[in-house]
């Protein structure tokens, strides 16, 4: 259990929002991999301090389910964007979604506030360099797949699709020579359930040749989906394909 303070928040775009935290506990986060989860510990609104839990294992849970709710503190699993161990710093970026408690707390939150970080792993699993990857995410996956990219080697070939709310949330990304980034917003489908739009791109898209690595992220119906279309349709095996559910369209996590 981590426990950091607010340094910066920046807005990068009208979905999305970068908030730096650091301090000196920073030094115990080794971060493994380019999709690097972590849980957010945040304050509630009304709340003047934040109160972590102690168990570094999942015994947190039963921790802070045994505090009252007045002192119980709000968490998300999220991922870093980036880290900067020199200056014990690391970089989140939030995909803000309607008037959820996080957007509520991204709202209100200010430099010097308190948060807290616990490492959850990761789970993309660079194949051998030869081999080209398909990366496919929504906004919530984005963080991780740029953070992948950045610590991609030169020689990587992989196709990206990436799914963000409006054409203002496209990014200019520096990748390798061998990597082709496609962009698809909601902007011009209003009412669309988050990750349709790129699962319908990934139907469409030319696959790379041969046997390939895919990591999909992003609301849960949009990874299992994409994962059953590369199987059943392009016959990719089961043991090429990392996927996980970040979220759930209408579904709020309980708190």
């Amino acid at each position: 259990m981590i426990t950091l303070r607010v340094r910066r928040i920046e807005g990068l775009s009208p979905g999305f929002t970068s908030v730096t935290l650091g301090g000196p506990g920073l030094r115990d986060l080794v971060v493994a991999g380019g999709d690097q989860a972590v849980r957010l510990f945040f304050p509630r609104e009304g709340q003047a301090a934040l109160r972590m839990p102690t168990a570094s294992s999942e015994a947190w849970m039963a921790q802070v389910m045994l505090m009252p709710k007045s002192a119980r503190p709000r968490v998300r699993n999220l991922t870093i964007r980036r880290a900067r161990p020199g200056e014990d710093e690391v970089d989140i970026e939030f995909a803000r979604h309607g008037d959820s408690p996080l957007s509520s707390w991204l709202r209100r939150v200010r430099p010097g506030d308190p948060a807290g970080l616990f490492d959850l792993g990761t789970t993309y699993r660079a194949p051998e360099p030869s081999r080209p990857q398909l990366l496919v995410g929504d906004e919530t996956a984005l963080p991780a797949v740029l953070a992948i990219l950045d610590q991609a080697p030169s020689s990587l070939t992989a196709e990206v699709h990436l799914e963000v709310p409006t054409r203002a949330d496209v990014r200019d990304v520096v990748v390798p020579p061998g990597v082709r980034i496609h962009w698809v917003t909601r902007e011009d489908a209003p009412g669309r359930r988050p990750g349709t739009v790129v699962l319908e791109a990934v139907r469409r898209a030319e696959l790379p040749p041969g046997r390939l690595h895919a990591w999909v992220a992003g609301e849960s119906r949009l990874a299992t989906s994409v994962r059953r279309h590369l199987v059943g349709d392009r016959g990719v095996p089961k043991a090429d394909i990392s996927f996980a559910g970040y979220w759930r369209h209408g579904w709020s996590t309980p708190d």
